[in-house]
């Protein structure tokens, strides 16, 4: 090793160190002005040096501006859910339940934190970080390796030599209370969406294809469970005290159990001590310490026999109700909301509550000025649950569901058998209009590089009012608005151009017809290969066509009989969108599997389980996800789930592996 080599190598192993002291241990040992010198004098050395290049530098978890989709992944093990309990009682049932099934055998439960953020499996090899998986179905997540790299709190290179040669280590991505109220404060100067709680802030972030904009969002990262084929040891606990001295932040908060009632004390103090906690918290996990007993106790269909979640009782506070507002959704939906006397409530300041729909509000039989109960029990949005009546004083008006719509002024109407109230100006509601162009624009439906603030921001500009018009926006046009740059608009008009690829059944999906979600839109497709034919398609036909019941096909009859929205597909199709199947896709379809339903579970070595049920679409078979009488076959992979295995098994239903299968469409 040459003398630039050994010092940039001593500048990283310095950083790193710096980073764990920071960011794991909360002691640093350097100011902050000097941590900088160092990143700097590194930064320079890379970039003078490029031969020495190393992703897992500490330079690199800045993240870079470059965007990509997600990579789909399948999971080595399966991140299954945890059972819920709600009660001590379910715990205690939960214990003696475990007691039994180990046949009296001694056992130790450990107690840990059950934080509220986003779930996160990480890869290790050699003892480098070499990919990052979001929880997905369980089965597949997203490859978010580039985001991850950016959470300080996660090594990217492990201390010490003890660690296995290949394992994984699961965890939660959270953002800080601190973070999460300075990010909304920023979203609300700039008249942008709020985010409706940490969990939901942190896995958005996560989700950001600019790693940069991860990077200054300040996530954390907190981990509870090793896996991996070479463990240290066969205790769960001590495990996680191995991967603390590996460089994991791994809760201290973290007890093993040696009875029923250690375990109650743990619930009985931190149901009120989690609230002092820097990050948000729902609850409280129970596991059996020993893997070998872990083992036996095994797993259910969902979730495992070893372990499991008490969830802590919704907290409630009371405030004032200083009025209702009613804001307008994408499909028309007019929702009331609860403007309150800010009330600190599961870490964050409540200032509003939805209250659903007018029949929730004559329910409550709310009044303006009301001492109302809030309650935020896990809920993305906080809830009114009751109203103190006992303190009613010179209170105002009672409150009513508006008549006319807040934001076009045209009456509102209620379909019959439905809660919701509606406003019907779809062409010339503004909410409505920019709710359905950032619809349209979403990863499953066009895949447009585009958030809900550009769009707010080319429509209050005038440069967009559908989305056939988001085809004639020009570079030049872009290139004059503030804070545009070469780069992004490059960025959208490839974006733009690329979404004329996308296949029928996503751009259907993405008009925004009510009732017509992705599924729907398959199933219609596959009836109809064309716009024009399903646009044609008479009421009788259309109910006719498997899963499409007279609502569906109202709302598809009415969509089309309005001439505004002929006009908005014909446009579309001048731009060269997809208004059909391709004949690709027609060639290769059959009725090799007409008539038949089936369910997939496991694990798969050949497709993934969506292309398997892409193909059983394709050849007009049928997707279920639980097994009935119905079912024909299940097609089974590797750990095939034990309950529908044994529901298979009494209703006599065929299980059948890949190679069946795909030899059934030969």
């Amino acid at each position: 090793m040459d003398e630039i080599e050994a010092k940039i190598e001593g500048l990283r192993s310095e950083l790193t160190q710096h980073n764990y002291n920071y960011y794991v241990l909360s002691r640093p040992t350097v100011s902050d002005r000097e941590f900088d010198r160092l990143m700097k004098e590194l930064e320079e050395l890379e970039k003078a040096y490029p031969q020495y290049a190393d992703p897992h530098s500490p330079t690199q978890r800045v993240g870079s501006d470059l965007s990509k989709d997600f990579e789909q992944v399948t999971h080595r093990y399966p991140m299954l859910s945890l059972g819920n309990t709600y009660s001590e009682t379910e715990v205690k049932d939960f214990y003696e339940r475990t007691e039994r099934a180990l046949n009296g055998q001694p056992f130790q439960i450990d107690c840990e934190l059950k934080y509220d953020g986003t779930s996160i499996s990480l890869w290790y090899e050699h003892g480098r970080l070499v990919r990052a998986v979001t929880r997905g179905d369980g089965t597949r997540g997203d490859d978010v390796t580039a985001n991850v790299k950016t959470i300080r709190s996660i090594p990217l290179k492990l201390m010490g030599d003890t660690y296995p040669d290949r394992f994984e280590i699961r965890g939660e991505i959270l953002m800080p209370w601190e973070v999460f109220e300075q990010l909304n404060k920023e979203r609300e100067a700039q008249e942008e969406p709020l985010f409706a709680n940490p969990r939901n802030a942190a896995s958005g972030t996560l989700k950001q294809q600019n790693p940069a904009i991860v990077a200054s969002r300040k996530l954390d990262a907190y981990f509870y469970y090793l896996i991996g084929e070479n463990l240290p040891t066969e205790s769960h606990f001590d495990n996680l005290e191995y991967a603390r001295r590996w460089g994991f932040k791994v809760p201290d908060v973290i007890r093993r159990c040696e009875s029923l009632q250690d375990v109650s004390d743990y619930i009985a103090y931190w149901d009120v001590a989690r609230k002092n906690l820097p990050v948000a918290t729902d609850g409280i996990v129970l596991k059996v310490d020993s893997l070998l007993q872990q083992r036996h106790l095994g797993f259910t269909a969902k979730s495992p026999r070893w372990a499991i979640a008490y969830k802590f009782q919704a907290e409630r506070a009371r405030t004032r109700l200083n009025s209702v507002s009613f804001q307008v959704g994408r499909t028309g939906t007019v929702t009331p909301v609860a403007n309150l006397e800010p009330v600190l409530l599961s870490g964050t300041t409540v200032k509003r509550a939805s209250l659903h729909n007018a029949d929730i509000i004559k329910g409550l039989d709310l009044h303006i000025g009301d001492h109302v109960y809030v309650e935020k029990g896990g809920e993305i949005i906080p809830k009114i649950v009751g109203v103190d009546t006992g303190s009613r004083f010179m209170i105002g008006d009672p409150v009513e569901f508006v008549k006319s719509c807040p934001e076009c002024g045209t009456a509102l109407f209620r379909p019959e058998g439905e809660a919701a109230h509606y406003c019907p100006n779809e062409s010339g509601c503004p909410p409505q209009i920019k709710g359905r162009i950032e619809h349209f624009v979403t990863r499953r439906a066009m895949n447009i590089t585009m958030g809900p603030e550009t769009v707010e921001y080319l429509y209050d500009e005038g440069l967009i009012r559908n989305v056939a018009d988001l085809y004639t926006l020009k570079a030049e046009d872009l290139l004059k608005l503030e804070g545009w740059r070469e780069k992004s608009v490059s960025n959208l008009l490839q974006s733009l151009e690329e979404s004329k690829q996308v296949p029928f059944e996503r751009v259907l999906y993405g008009l925004g017809i009510r009732y017509v979600g992705e599924t729907v839109a398959k199933r219609l497709t596959t009836a109809f290969h064309s716009m024009e034919e399903l646009a044609k398609a008479p009421f009788e036909t259309l109910v006719e066509t498997d899963e499409i019941g007279d609502r569906i096909a109202r709302s598809i009859i009415d969509y089309f009989a309005d001439e505004k929205n002929r006009e908005l597909v014909t446009r579309l199709e001048s731009y060269g969108l997809q208004m059909a199947v391709s004949e690709e896709k027609l060639a290769n379809r059959s009725d090799k599997l007409a008539g038949l339903t089936f369910v997939i579970s496991g694990t798969f070595t050949k497709h993934s389980r969506d292309e398997y049920k892409a193909m059983i679409e394709q050849h007009g078979g049928k997707n279920s996800s639980a097994v009935s009488a119905k079912t024909n076959y299940i097609l089974a992979g590797d750990n095939m789930g034990p309950a529908k295995l044994e529901k298979a098994q009494k209703l006599g239903v065929n299980i059948i592996r890949e190679d069946d299968f795909l030899n059934m469409l030969v």
